[in-house]
C-alpha cells in the first residue's frame, strides 16, 4: 500500500509524527510519501521516503498521476479534498486531526467541513483526544472514525549521558503565539527564579519562522517586564537531531520540561523529553494525557495558577525518590504505549477496513 501524508510545513509535531510513522509503517509495508505546501525555514528533516513541497495545481497532479495512492491522511486541511479530487486523486481520503490549537477553533473549523467531510472523506483520525472525539461525534456520527496513539521511536530519540549542566534548566517548546501559553512560562518562570532558585535558567525553544508577529513584540515587552533576559536563553531553529542533548542536559540538571499549553492534541515534546529522562510539569491540555498521569509518569498543574505550578516545581525539584521514579517509569510507559508495532498494525487495520487490499500478502 502507498500512502500521501498532507500537511502545510514541514515543521512542528506533525512533521516529526510524519517522520516517526513513516519508519512505523515499513513494518506493515505500507510506502509513505509526503506532500507540504511550502516552507518558511530551509532546513527540512531527512524523511527517508519521497517528499514534495509544493502548492501549484499542476505539480500536485504530477505527483498524483505518477504515484496511484492507495490513501491521503489529510492534516487538517480539509479545503484540500475537493481540490484534490479536480486534479484526479482516486485513493481514500483520510481526515486527520492533531490540534486545531483552542478548543473552540477546532470545534468552528470542524463544523465548517461539515458539508466538504460528508462529500469527500472516506474517514476521520485522531490520536485518542478527547476534544476532538466529542467533536467528531457531534458533526460526523455517519463518517467512520478511527483513534490510535501517535508513533514513538523511543530507542531512537532517548537519553544521552554525560550532559549535566551546572544550573537547574527549565525548558520550553512551542510557538510564540497565544495557544502555546508563552505568557504563562514567562511568569512561572519569574516565580521560580524569586521564590525557588535564583540561579536556575530559562532555556525556550522554538521556530520565529512561526511565531505571531504581535505575540513576538509582546514576547520582547514581556522579557524586559519581568526583568528575565539576563535568565532566558533562546535556542531557535535547534535541529531535531540534536534535541536529545538538550533534553537529557535538562534532566540531569534538576530540572524539567514546561508545558504550558491550553490545548494540546498530541504534544511529541512530552514525549521526546520523558524518553530522555527529562521530566514533565505540564498543563491538562487534553491530548498530553495520553503520556503524563500525575505523579505516575509526570505533574500536572493548575493552567492560570503561577503557585500550582510553584507547588509541583518544587516537589519534581526537591523530591529525589519521587523525580527518580517518575523518570524511569514515564520512559517504561512512553515506550510501552507509543510503539511503532502498534501503530503500525492499527494503521493498515485503517485501510482494511477501508475497503483497501493487502498488496503485500501472499
Amino acid at each position: 500500500m502507498k500512502v500521501l501524508f498532507v500537511f502545510y510545513v514541514p515543521s512542528g509535531g506533525v512533521e516529526t509524527l510524519n517522520r516517526q510513522r513513516r519508519a512505523a509503517l515499513e513494518l506493515e509495508g505500507i510506502s509513505s510519501h509526503f506532500l507540504y505546501y511550502g516552507k518558511r525555514r530551509e532546513l527540512v528533516n531527512d524523511h527517508g521516503a519521497p517528499l514534495y513541497i509544493t502548492n501549484e495545481d499542476a505539480e500536485i497532479k504530477e505527483i498524483f498521476d505518477a504515484n496511484n495512492f492507495d490513501a491521503a491522511v489529510v492534516t487538517s486541511d480539509f479545503l484540500s479534498f475537493p481540490r484534490f479530487r479536480r486534479l484526479g486523486f482516486k485513493g481514500k481520503l483520510i481526515l486527520e486531526v492533531q490540534g486545531f490549537g483552542p478548543k473552540e477553533l477546532a470545534y468552528s473549523q470542524l463544523q465548517m467541513a461539515v458539508p466538504i467531510v460528508n462529500n469527500y472523506a472516506n474517514a476521520l483520525l485522531h490520536p485518542k483526544t478527547e476534544h476532538i472525539a466529542e467533536i467528531y461525534e457531534q458533526f460526523y456520527p455517519h463518517t467512520p472514525t478511527f483513534a490510535f496513539d501517535n508513533c514513538f521511536d523511543s530507542d531512537g530519540f532517548s537519553y544521552i549521558d554525560g550532559t549535566s549542566a551546572e544550573k537547574p534548566i527549565i525548558a520550553w517548546i512551542g510557538r510564540i503565539e497565544d495557544n502555546k501559553n508563552w505568557r504563562e512560562f514567562l511568569q512561572i518562570g519569574r516565580k521560580l527564579l524569586s521564590e525557588l532558585r535564583p540561579d536556575l535558567r530559562l532555556y525556550m525553544f522554538h521556530d520565529p519562522s512561526l511565531a505571531d508577529p504581535n505575540e513576538n513584540i509582546a514576547f520582547e515587552q514581556m522579557l524586559d517586564d519581568l526583568q528575565l533576559r539576563n535568565h532566558v536563553s533562546i535556542l531557535p531553529d535547534v535541529p531535531h537531531t540534536d534535541m536529545p542533548y538538550y533534553f537529557s542536559m535538562v534532566g540531569d540538571s534538576g530540572g524539567f520540561l514546561l508545558a504550558t499549553s491550553k490545548v494540546e492534541g498530541a504534544g511529541y515534546a512530552v514525549l521526546e523529553a520523558i524518553s530522555c529522562g527529562c521530566p514533565v510539569l505540564t498543563t491538562d491540555s487534553d491530548g498530553v494525557r495520553r503520556a503524563v498521569i500525575h505523579n505516575q509518569t509526570g505533574k500536572y498543574y493548575q493552567i492560570g495558577d503561577p503557585e500550582s505550578a510553584l507547588k509541583e516545581a518544587k516537589e519534581l525539584m526537591t523530591n529525589t525518590e519521587q523525580r527518580a521514579y517518575i523518570r524511569e517509569n514515564a520512559r517504561i510507559h512512553v515506550k510501552e504505549r507509543f510503539g511503532y508495532a502498534a501503530y503500525a498494525g492499527s494503521f493498515k487495520q485503517m485501510l482494511l477496513t477501508l475497503g483497501l487490499q493487502d498488496t503485500n500478502k501472499g
